[in-house]
């Protein structure tokens, strides 16, 4: 989804790395099939360091308190894909991050991108 919102936005995905751990589903054929088609470098974390997964499982304790829990009951599986949708939209493009300044991470992203791209080159000498 990510990827797709991106290349639609017209972003410029060349260089994306993506990060995870070394959980088995990562090492899934299909997984590794769409990094290569999408030309993502794909970056695990080092083995048996507690850091790793420390951001997976933060997003995770927030996804159950916020949606799981405080917006269920679902009265099926198709309910519970589009809620997940939603929330997953909410967080990337409306809810502010305190990490990121009180921002939400999509308009974190472009300021990003905009400054960067507008950054004067180093000079080498």
């Amino acid at each position: 989804m990510a990827i797709w919102r991106r290349r639609h936005a017209g972003g410029d995905l060349s260089g994306l790395v993506h990060h995870s751990d070394r959980g088995v589903q990562y090492r899934a054929i299909r997984y590794t099939e769409r990094l290569e088609q999408a030309q993502v470098v794909a970056s695990v974390g080092s083995k048996v360091d507690s850091y790793d997964n420390a951001l997976a499982e933060a997003f995770n304790s927030l996804f159950k308190a916020e949606l799981i829990r405080n917006k269920g009951p679902w009265t099926g599986l198709n309910d519970l894909e589009v809620a997940v949708a939603e929330y997953i939209d909410w967080f990337n493009q409306r809810r502010l991050h305190g990490e990121l300044g009180h921002v939400p991470p999509a308009e974190y992203e472009a300021l990003h991108a905009t400054t960067r791209t507008h950054e004067p080159a180093l000079k080498t000498s």
